[in-house]
């Protein structure tokens, strides 16, 4: 490792890759630098590689640390050394861009360097960008369920796909959620992977009705969701050894299915993971070779006659999808908008201070009522809370009021 001028150039497997403000602090809490970001990631490389690497990937870049502002950028910048790998990609919107493909411990050191804190490929490898080779299982918990009813979720979805012929394999998601990986053989285009993603979810709400919903809107959501909609074109989720925004610099750790009842999430760290890595090496490796069929699953769709469930709001009105009207509106359920803000614990401190003016209606409310949402744009996202105040007695609803905080330059849609 040489020095610059404020940066550290690291020589790996015959490339140098510059570091610059190398000691720039990222996460102030755990006081981890640049530099421990780009090294971390020189040290799992193998394991990160296998998640990410011969995908094209899709940048989040926090230049300024975890506490600054981070924004998303598919297109890979035009400065670049000549080894860094691209490919292009045509989204769901019409438009294009050239992604990077990460191939080596070079490329993730590079892209760390841009502040890229999380990996976060696309299902599909660089040589074939029609037919993904991943089905991918997100385990979203509601506000207010507890990390061990993610557990029992993770172990229904197990035995669902183990019926079906196949195998998953999960991971921590670095916050409050888990994922599970399935490899699948390149067959299938983005809508039947999605279809068969929505099918296991159906399957999984079927098994456990009062620990999993397959359900859309948040408005009807309890317990944990099985998002399916993760597996829609031009969708990704941080992959196995992403570091997440989180004080303490948590990251997604891949686990042995004997792991998941005993694991927590906080339990996996920047500091610790390379020890681990070194220790047991990757939990994943063996996934590439056990790529399964979809065809039980997309059998498992027609049989349970439910036919599409709504998209994520900025895809175009798909062929047989149902209306795409939040239940608040359809039903007119007591749905009110609390606030909008760039940063999550300021939306949320508006909640509170609704919660002080109303305090007869808080006290009715439970965990699924309270609705955050995190609202993507094109280059950023922001936040919105809302509250449902359907176990909230018609006396005590206070009304609409005038949102706080009221972000006004914030997207309405």
């Amino acid at each position: 490792m040489a020095r610059k001028s404020g940066s550290e150039v690291l020589r790996i497997d015959g490339r140098e890759v510059t570091i610059t403000h190398a000691a720039k602090v990222l996460f102030p809490a755990a006081k981890i630098t640049k530099l421990d970001v780009a090294q971390y990631y020189v040290a799992v490389a193998e394991g990160a590689l296998r998640g990410a690497g011969g995908r094209p990937n899709m940048l989040v870049r926090y230049p300024n640390g975890i506490d600054g502002e981070f924004f998303f950028q598919k297109r890979a910048p035009e400065s670049r050394p000549d080894w860094m790998e691209v490919v292009e990609l045509k989204f769901p919107s019409g438009r294009s861009a050239e992604e990077l493909v990460p191939r080596d411990a070079a490329a993730l050191a590079w892209m760390a360097n841009l502040g890229c804190l999380e990996l976060h490929p696309h299902p599909v490898r660089a040589e074939d960008l029609d037919h993904p080779d991943e089905l991918r299982v997100d385990l979203d918990p509601v506000p207010g369920v507890k990390w061990s009813q993610v557990r029992e979720v993770a172990m229904v979805a197990k035995a669902a796909l183990e019926d079906l012929g196949l195998a998953g394999w999960p991971k921590t998601s670095g916050k409050r959620g888990l994922h599970i990986y399935v490899r699948i053989e390149r067959r299938w285009t983005f809508d039947e992977v999605r279809r068969a993603a929505l099918a296991l979810a159906r399957e999984v709400e079927r098994r456990a009705p009062e620990l999993a919903t397959s359900k859309w809107w948040k408005e009807e959501r309890q317990g944990v969701f099985v998002d399916y909609n993760q597996n829609a074109k031009d969708r990704t989720i941080a992959s196995a050894y992403s570091v997440r925004p989180t004080p303490q610099a948590t990251v997604s750790a891949p686990l042995d299915w004997k792991e998941v009842a005993d694991a927590e999430p906080e339990d996996f760290t920047l500091d610790n993971m390379p020890k681990r890595f070194k220790r047991v090496g990757d939990r994943h490796a063996g996934i590439d070779a056990h790529a399964g069929s979809l065809e039980r699953l997309l059998e498992l769709f027609e049989r349970q006659g439910g036919g599409d469930a709504p998209w994520p709001p900025h895809y175009k009105k798909q062929a047989g999808e149902p209306a795409r009207v939040q239940p608040s509106k359809r039903r007119k359920l007591p749905v009110i908008e609390i606030g909008r803000a760039k940063h999550k614990d300021d939306a949320l401190g508006g909640f509170e201070r609704w919660k002080k003016r109303h305090p007869q209606a808080a006290k009715h409310l439970q965990p699924a009522d309270v609705l955050v949402d995190q609202m993507r744009g094109r280059y950023t996202a922001w936040y919105r809370v809302r509250v449902n105040l359907q176990h909230v007695p018609p006396k005590l609803q206070p009304p609409q009021e005038p949102l706080d905080p009221d972000e006004n330059t914030l997207s309405s849609s």
